[in-house]
């Protein structure tokens, strides 16, 4: 992932202005579709570009929403289009299983908060759009919820790249934290959910056994 990265920013700082626009977009795009691609590095460099003058804060930010916004929307419209038949595609085997069932899990639970957070869910972008689609969300919605969601996140990298300068790098340090503190909380909330369940279950099973002794004749 270090040396990926390493290869970006130095295509990015060789390119002219407008390709290297370009090039964020792609960045972006390619996070959704290929999550190892390290996206949101990527951003945070253009952010640092544009602090020394070599590109514009607004469009570093406008063109990396749209990359991530067209990424999200492709997965989405991948998994509307094929359905289930996606995850026995080979296309798709770097999707863990476990992650996919975890999203549509979530997904059942939260509607379109889900993609209101996706840009916020690092590693589940992608998978989000696919169950999004698979569930067959509306389109319009979607691109609306995750173009708020992307639009709010970017402008945060872009910013701290911007803020950093030399030190853009550290950001790295700051999303693995944030990574694995989004992780927890979210096993922490399913595992909350699942104890509600299963005590509303027991209740509930408990309330029909002493109605069944209730209605027996004696």
């Amino acid at each position: 992932m270090g040396d990926l990265l390493h290869d970006l920013t130095i295509w990015l700082d060789g390119l002219s202005p407008a390709w290297a626009y370009a090039g964020i977009f792609l960045v972006a795009y390619a996070e959704n579709v290929l999550p190892p691609v390290p996206g949101d590095m990527a951003v945070a460099f253009g952010g640092y570009l544009a602090g020394v003058g070599k590109l514009h804060f607004a469009l570093v930010a406008g063109v990396a929403a749209l990359g991530s916004v067209a990424g999200f929307m492709t997965m989405y419209f991948i998994g509307y289009t094929v359905g289930d038949a996606v995850l026995r595609s080979r296309w798709f085997r770097w999707i863990p299983p476990e992650r996919m069932d975890a999203a549509r899990r979530r997904l059942d639970r939260w509607g379109y908060g889900l993609v209101a957070a996706n840009r916020f869910l690092a590693g589940l972008r992608g998978v989000i759009g696919l169950a999004v689609g698979m569930a067959r969300m509306d389109g319009w919605r979607t691109a609306a919820v995750s173009a708020l969601s992307a639009i709010v996140w970017i402008l945060l990298i872009v910013w701290a790249g911007y803020a950093l300068g030399d030190r853009w790098e550290d950001i790295g340090y700051w999303l693995r934290g944030y990574g694995q503190a989004v992780l927890l909380l979210l096993g922490l909330a399913l595992l909350a959910v699942g104890v509600r369940r299963y005590a509303r279950k027991r209740k509930r099973s408990a309330r029909k056994s002493a109605e069944n002794a209730k209605s027996k004749p004696r």
